[in-house]
């Protein structure tokens, strides 16, 4: 009787335990039931860790992301994507520029001291009135004797330089250089024609027949010849040095107490710098001359050539001296019993244990599991609403899914064919934006078929992109038509993308003498228009657009094969190697407008970025002038017309740039925070660039989901 009345009443106690569990185990909407501080607490969600928490020594996006929540930079972007201040205050650039005083009878009808040269020159271009105006001020700088070296090939016979492991090797000749007088031009703004008007005035000859050759002596006279080629670079005839110099926020305190300075500046510097810390940021500093404190609160940095993306070094989080100078340095690598020699920066306990002047105070690294901040109280901007944040390691995306389901992570990245669905859920706040990415397929035009724009206009045209933003990413992307991210300025809105018209396309390449043959593919002197088109492996959209454009140009009469190779492989024996015919790949492009690497014609070599092999004379000098100049009206009407080359010479088809969507938990607001104390609610939303994080600092969780007014 007893087994009878267990086996009736257990199921049904299981039963009730079960139902009554619903009311007090914590829902999606009400996970903080319970446990109050889960609202204070904010939960990425990570598909990776991170691998070194130093901003200088960090190349991954994960440990950037925490990086920039514990360190600050001197300047960043705000929401419209223009430069603010941050541990700078303000900021101002100008520039310094030098002539050379030309040798006595070099030009006539001039006067032959340097001052009375100078007055001569402002004299006569005294007429020019927006060169004049920018002269703040003129002076003359004595010359002085300078040692140098200079490197030049070892030579096996005359014009064979001697290679070892693949490179040219290289001695050092030493030199002598009697610097004359120079002119130094204060400038107002930066201005990379600034000496145009004074080489009229003085005439080509003046440069073109300086004799070197009084002024630098080889310290071994035979080695004279072996520096002609360096001559330019050792006396520079004309010189643009441009400056920035920062004003620093005073009382602004890392977070063990220490006062950050100009000291610390230098010495960030200094660390990327240092060949020891092998920093990947070193080529981004390069283009500085020096970089010296002009007080604790104020410093100056000299560049020594035109080069404005280099304002955007500064963005890098600045590092404490205090703790990871020489000194803190020996005293860790004695404490760990290391070679003190050795030692450096990217050995030290620091890049697990950060201490920047950030909203968030580094607290404990878990590897592979998690890393959690606090909010800093004594933040110099504001303290973050936020006390906690955690990031979880969660590598796989379907797990990511469920843990913001049961509201374990706040944030959750949408796949394409999710978005439809998730945005009719009201339990959630998603946004959808484009960012710095885009897809294309380019063509290498070492090889003759492709060498004609004409050739390129017309594969673009036989493939309906269209098409593969509606089926292949679910809609989630837009059309794009040249080089730079939609998002920007750069970006040219009124160039139209390529029609989808494969009759048009057959038209041009038989107005190019193709003809179909009689197995149905075009022919040309002979040769079958046939090629291979390959991408990376792991990469599903890509597998399909190979699909898509073999299929749309085989309509045509095009003998298109496909591969596909591991991406170590793809990277090595075919795109550096520059051994491929065409290829489907993506950049993820960065906020200035400088293409050098991209696109410049010195830029075609093995391992460099121009592996299509674009060569343009306009375009090369469009690229130039853009990174030289510092006048971003000027910039922006340079990089249209740059787009609009590109556009129409076609180097790549231009396919599409996809939409990248965020989905979190609606009880997350942005709090505005009245004189009186009052909190102010309202909807997080996307700045310019698509990015929601930009007010993450603002950003709190509240119990419940809040009702907006409309446009509120």
């Amino acid at each position: 009787m007893n087994t009878k009345r267990i086996l009736i009443f257990l199921p049904l106690g299981l039963v009730v335990f079960l139902a009554q569990s619903f009311f007090w185990v914590p829902t999606y909407d009400k996970q903080a039931v319970g446990n109050p501080n889960r609202l204070v607490k904010y939960i990425h969600g990570s598909a990776a860790d991170a691998e070194i928490l130093n901003p200088i020594l960090s190349a991954d996006t994960t440990s950037s992301s925490i990086n920039g929540l514990v360190f600050d930079g001197l300047i960043d972007l705000d929401d419209k994507l223009e430069y603010r201040p941050r541990l700078a205050s303000s900021w101002v650039q100008y520039e310094e520029a030098f002539l050379v005083v030309p040798a006595d009878g070099l030009v006539k009808d001039i006067p032959s001291g340097s001052h009375d040269f100078a007055k001569w020159i402002l004299t006569a271009l005294k007429s020019n009135t927006a060169w004049y105006k920018n002269l703040k001020s003129v002076e003359v700088v004595a010359g002085k004797e300078k040692k140098g070296q200079a490197t030049v090939p070892v030579l096996d016979g005359p014009g064979k330089p001697v290679v070892e492991n693949g490179r040219p090797k290289t001695r050092k000749v030493d030199y002598r250089l009697q610097q004359p007088d120079r002119i130094k031009f204060t400038l107002h703004k930066i201005d990379q024609d600034f000496f145009a008007p004074v080489k009229k005035l003085l005439g080509e000859g003046v440069f073109q027949s300086f004799p070197y050759m009084q002024f630098i002596h080889a310290k071994d006279s035979s080695e004279q010849k072996n520096l002609a080629v360096h001559y330019q670079e050792i006396l520079p005839l004309t010189e643009h040095n441009p400056i920035i110099v920062f004003n620093l926020r005073k009382s602004v305190r890392f977070h063990d107490g220490h006062e950050f300075d100009s000291g610390d500046v230098l010495f960030t510097y200094q660390a990327i710098m240092n060949p020891k810390n092998a920093s990947p940021r070193t080529s981004d500093y390069e283009p500085i001359k020096s970089v010296e404190p002009l007080g604790s609160h104020e410093i100056k940095i000299v560049y020594k050539r035109l080069f404005s993306p280099a304002i955007n070094s500064w963005f890098m989080g600045i590092l404490p001296e205090h703790l990871l100078n020489d000194v803190a340095l020996k005293k860790e690598a004695d404490e760990k019993g290391a070679d003190t020699e050795a030692f450096s920066i990217r050995d030290s306990k620091h890049n697990r244990h950060p201490v920047g002047t950030g909203p968030f105070v580094f607290k404990e690294w878990q590897s592979d599991e998690l890393i959690r901040l606090v909010g800093n109280k004594d933040y110099w901007e504001f303290p973050p609403e936020y006390e906690e944040y955690v990031m979880r390691i969660v590598p796989d995306a379907l797990t990511q899914e469920m843990e913001f389901y049961a509201g374990a992570v706040d944030n959750y990245s949408v796949q394409p064919h999710q978005v439809a669905r998730f945005k009719k859920d009201e339990k959630y706040q998603n946004f959808s934006s484009v960012g710095y990415f885009y897809s294309y397929i380019g063509y290498n035009q070492r090889n003759p078929l492709f060498k004609s724009a004409e050739v390129r206009r017309a594969l673009g045209m036989a493939i309906d992109t269209e098409k593969i933003i509606k089926y292949i990413l679910y809609g989630e992307g837009e059309r794009v038509t040249g080089p730079y991210p939609k998002i920007t300025d750069w970006y040219d809105p009124s160039i139209q993308p390529l029609p989808y018209d494969p009759a048009g396309a057959l038209k041009i390449l038989n107005g190019l003498g193709w003809q179909k043959n009689d197995d149905g593919y075009l022919e040309k002197d002979g040769k079958v228009f046939e090629f291979n088109l390959i991408t990376n492996a792991g990469n599903p959209i890509r597998k399909n657009i190979l699909t898509i454009a073999q299929n749309s140009w085989e309509k045509l009469g095009i003998k298109c094969q496909t591969q596909i190779f591991e991406w170590a492989v793809f990277l090595k024996d075919f795109v550096n190697a520059l051994k491929y015919d065409a290829l489907v790949l993506g950049w993820s492009m960065g906020i200035d407008p400088d293409l050098y690497q991209i696109w410049h014609s010195s830029q075609t070599n093995p391992k460099q970025l121009n592996f299509v092999g674009y060569e343009n004379p306009d375009v090369d000098r469009l690229i130039v002038r853009i990174r030289r100049e510092y006048d971003k009206k000027k910039q922006v009407k340079m990089a249209h017309e740059l787009h609009r080359q590109i556009a129409k010479d076609q180097p790549y088809t231009f396919l599409y740039v996809q939409k990248a969507t965020q989905l979190l938990d609606k009880k997350i607001v942005i709090v505005d925070r009245k004189p009186d104390g009052s909190e102010k609610f309202s909807k997080i939303y996307p700045t310019k660039d698509g990015s929601i994080r930009f007010y993450f600092n603002k950003w709190k969780k509240i119990g419940q989901v809040p009702q907006f007014s409309a446009g509120g």
